[in-house]
């Protein structure tokens, strides 16, 4: 996006990659082979953190922290999980 990104990638077996590191507080997923965006969310606040990828019972999730402050973001305090499609 142009902007500075202050968290790691998480990617999947599957070939998605997860960042947030954003101040736009935005969540996104991309194809890891062709960098085409796939998917995009906003989120409660900046969350400047890797994402964590981890599966119960054979459904895989995403899971990211909402923390902000950073460059001057808002203040969050949550975390937001995602399921991912089988």
């Amino acid at each position: 996006t142009g902007a500075e990104s202050y968290g790691g990638p998480a990617v999947t077996n599957g070939g998605l990659l997860f960042i947030a590191g954003t101040k736009d507080e935005k969540f996104r997923a991309y194809d890891k082979k062709t960098g085409k965006l796939l998917w995009e969310t906003k989120l409660p606040a900046a969350a400047f953190a890797t994402p964590s990828v981890y599966a119960v019972n054979g459904k895989q999730y995403v899971v990211i922290a909402c923390g902000g402050t950073k460059l001057g973001a808002r203040k969050g305090e949550s975390y937001v999980t995602f399921a991912l499609p089988r």
